[in-house]
């Protein structure tokens, strides 16, 4: 099994405003980053090559961000180990504070790419019951034998 995740951040303006400029230029190489990270194994993105334009939210301004990993270590690498984390560092700079979890991970089968619906389920079950093998974050340390052996609430 893989570990899937997916995080959703709320810009402080639209996707073409300046506000959001220096995210937006830091996408492609941030994004070329993760595919040449160790353990990556996919991320979604639309026509332009990430994500920004998928609509999942009724709220607009929330982006998704989706990828799987042959690892939580391999993820924990990319997040915390690379120039990913100076661009994390700068999220105030772009993005709302987050009132609720932003951020759900899950094992899924390999090969399976998560839909954004499915994505979006697992976040709002981290919301609703805490960390769980269903969903959870670097906080937990759970297995994919804890994620197949788990009852859902």
């Amino acid at each position: 099994m893989q570990l899937a995740q997916v995080n959703i951040a709320e810009m402080l303006a639209p996707i073409n405003d300046p506000i959001m400029a220096d995210f937006v230029n830091n996408l492609d190489r941030i994004n070329e980053l993760a595919e040449q990270s160790d353990g990556f194994v996919w991320r979604l993105k639309g026509d332009e090559g990430n994500a920004t334009a998928i609509t999942v939210f009724d709220n607009l301004f929330l982006i998704i961000n989706m990828s799987v990993w042959e690892s939580m270590d391999a993820l924990f690498n990319f997040t915390y180990k690379t120039d990913h984390v100076e661009i994390l560092k700068r999220k105030k700079e772009w993005f709302h504070k987050m009132p609720r979890m932003h951020m759900a991970f899950w094992y899924v089968e390999n090969g399976h790419e998560p839909s954004p619906e499915e994505a979006k389920e697992r976040l709002y079950y981290l919301q609703e019951h805490g960390e769980t093998p269903y969903a959870f974050s670097f906080k937990s340390k759970f297995t994919t034998d804890d994620a197949i052996n788990y009852k859902k609430l």
